[in-house]
Parts: structure tokens; sequence; C-alpha cells
């Protein structure tokens, strides 16, 4: 595995944690539970199946868009190359600039999950149909810019294959997400638990921005060196103060992204 490999990898799995935190993934804990589904007449179990296998093919379709990019970049030669690694940093800058909430808006997709299926279609169908949605990344809310970035750095691996895997590896991350509801088989513990989920939303967010300036700093002095990767610290030391200076982009918000629903 390359560090440009490894370096996706770890995104991938930010992103996707991040992105547990979408009014989407929180509908998902509240409405796959072992209680909601035992309402339903159906087995908790069997449904998680079901989004798990959706969440990995949704990654895998959102795996399509970084083998087109790892193809062009294997055919322009650039693949493992210092000029591809150096805009993997420079790439993992810009995200944790717009988490930030400077310059650009970070592309948004406002859209959830259509709940009526729960009610209309047997277990598998919505079980598929929500982990592909939410697996895919860009179908549904979009909380963090690390999910371009995990899409950039797989199309930067230049291979197809790996490019796939990160992708899929997202997918699969975002699906076992739902697991985190195992132990919601009553109303109380349903509410406790959104309760603190909620209250841990704003760590895993500035967590996941670290992450990125991490990836930017391991990417540059790959790139160039020692002095590469202190440049992109000192950069992201800047952002995060620039940043941190305002109030977070309304986007990084799980609370500001409920009330627009």
């Amino acid at each position: 595995m390359t560090p440009l490999t490894l370096l996706a990898v770890v995104t991938a799995v930010a992103a996707a944690a991040r992105s547990t935190w979408s009014p989407c993934g929180l509908s998902m804990l509240s409405t796959i539970t072992p209680m909601a589904e035992r309402s339903r007449g159906r087995r908790w179990s069997v449904t998680v199946a079901w989004f798990v296998l959706g969440a990995v093919l949704g990654g895998a379709s959102l795996g399509l868009l970084a083998v087109l990019g790892a193809v062009a970049v294997d055919v322009t030669g650039l693949a493992g190359t210092t000029a591809a690694v150096g805009v993997a940093a420079f790439a993992a800058l810009v995200a944790a600039a717009m988490d930030l909430g400077i310059g650009t808006t970070m592309p948004h997709h406002r859209r959830q999950v259509d709940e009526v299926w729960l009610d209309e279609y047997r277990s598998w169908v919505y079980g598929v149909g929500f982990g592909w949605q939410i697996g895919s990344g860009l179908s549904t809310y979009i909380m963090t810019a690390a999910v371009y970035l995990t899409v950039a750095l797989a199309a930067l691996t230049g291979s197809p294959w790996q490019a796939v895997g990160v992708a899929a590896l997202f997918g699969l991350v975002r699906g076992l997400a739902i697991l985190l509801g195992v132990r919601l088989t009553e109303p109380d513990r349903l509410r406790v638990f959104h309760r603190r989920f909620d209250e841990l939303g704003p760590t895993v967010r500035v967590a996941v921005i670290v992450v990125q300036i991490a990836v930017a700093a391991v990417a540059a002095g790959a790139a160039w060196g020692a002095p590469g990767a202190v440049g992109a610290l000192v950069a992201g030391a800047v952002l995060w103060l620039v940043g941190r200076s305002g109030d977070p982009a309304p986007a990084a918000r799980p609370s500001a992204l409920l009330a627009d629903h």
C-alpha cells in the first residue's frame, strides 16, 4: 500500500465517521433500531445486514467517480509522482478550509432519504435502498469536505482498483454506523443515546479537520521532505486560527442542517 493510498483510507474512514452526524445518519439511528423494527414486525439484524450491503454498494458507486480520475491520473503519467502527492496535500488543505468555513462554500446536496419507504416496502428494499443512498456519499446531506477529499485521493492513486476499494470502505464504515443502535430497544435509551450523540458531534467535526491537516502534512512531507511537512502544518494552523476566529460554516453544524430540513 502506497503512502497516498494509506492517506486515502484514513480520509475515507474519517469522512464516513463524520457523515454519521448528518440528518440522514441521525434518522437511520432513529428509525432502523431494534425497537422500531420490532414494531414493524421485522428483524433488526436482517434489516441491518441489507443496509450494510447497500452502503457498500453505494460506496462502490461513488468509487466510479474516483475510477475515472484514477484512469486520467494513470494515463497522464502522474501516478506515483511528486506532483500527485503534492496535489493531495493541497486538496487536503482546501478541504480543511471548507470545513472551517473559509473561502468557497462546500458544495452541498440537501436531501434526505424517503422514510415513507419504511411503511411501503419490505425490509430488504428499504435496507438496501437507504444503505446505498447513504453509502454513496453524495446523494444525501454532505457533512464534510472530507467526502470530496476521499474521492480526490482515491483518484490520485492512479489505480482503479484501489480507488474503488477506498470508496467501498467509505460506504462500509457508513453502513456499520447503524450498529451503534444495537441497544436502542426502548424509548428512554433512544432519547439518551441521541442526546449524547448530538453532544459528540462538534468534537468529531474538529477531529476530522485535524485529520485533513495531518493528511496535508504527511503528503507534503512525502513530496518535499521536512520543509513541505512544516509548511503544510503552518498553513493548517493559519487556517485553523482564521476559521476558529469566526463562527463555523452553517453547513457544518448538525443543528443548522436539521433546521433547514
